[in-house]
């Protein structure tokens, strides 16, 4: 027996394994069909208008929100874990920006993309240009964007909230790391005119669906090979 050998999947016949496959198929099909649902159900979320004006800083100097849309009429930010004091960004945050596609894609649909932490652009491009990213990234330093989108979570600030629990929340859960500090999350924001809308925010594991390296290794029987 090879090492693991025990671990792997049941070795069995080509009819035997067709069967299985058709069978899951079947329950493939059913989650797909309640992905679509949902898809739609999350593409006719309400949305809320953004009043407040947030500055962000990037190579160019000072930027605002509108100004991340880069002229398009959506816009997706990812919220990276860097906090001011590190010298180095959030693996995990690195990771999934490292397999972030091709922005050129995003655009032809009318749709920009841009990363933003708190940690000032005087660590944040040092890190970027080591890595050899070349995706728009933003310092929020000083303002209260991180606060209000509940990605930087300090109780001084602004009451605790993250993935939509509050602290008590959490700590009934058994989640109290999600109760302080930087946290991960996906946002995104549709520019009508003038106007920009906030329509959807995602945290936790619900940034795993945006990484392309995990939806693969999920199909593989080994998987994510993690804990």
């Amino acid at each position: 027996m090879t090492e693991n050998q025990a671990d792997l999947p049941n070795i069995v016949s080509r009819d035997e394994w067709l069967a299985s496959r058709k069978g899951l198929l079947a329950r493939e099909k059913e989650a797909t069909r309640a992905r679509d649902a949902l898809r739609a159900e999350r593409r006719a979320l309400p949305m809320v208008e953004i009043e407040k004006e947030y500055t962000f800083e990037g190579p160019d100097g000072t930027a605002t929100l509108a100004d991340l849309f880069e002229g398009r009429r959506q816009l997706i930010v990812q919220h990276f874990m860097f906090d001011p004091e590190w010298d180095d960004g959030c693996p995990s945050c690195t990771y999934a920006l490292d397999d972030l596609g091709h922005l050129p894609h995003l655009h032809e649909k009318d749709t920009s993309f841009a990363v933003i932490s708190r940690a000032p652009l005087t660590k944040i491009e040092p890190y970027k240009q080591r890595r050899g990213w070349t995706v728009p990234w933003y310092s929020s330093f000083g303002s209260d964007f991180n606060y209000d989108f509940h990605v930087t979570l300090d109780e001084a600030v602004t009451p605790v909230q993250y993935n939509y629990r509050d602290k008590a929340g959490h700590e009934r859960a058994g989640t109290p790391w999600f109760t302080r500090g930087e946290q991960p999350g996906y946002s995104v924001f549709l520019r009508d005119g003038g106007r920009i809308f906030h329509t959807y925010s995602t945290f936790a594991r619900g940034v795993e669906l945006l990484n392309p390296t995990t939806q693969f290794l999920d199909l593989t029987p080994l998987g994510r090979q993690e804990g």
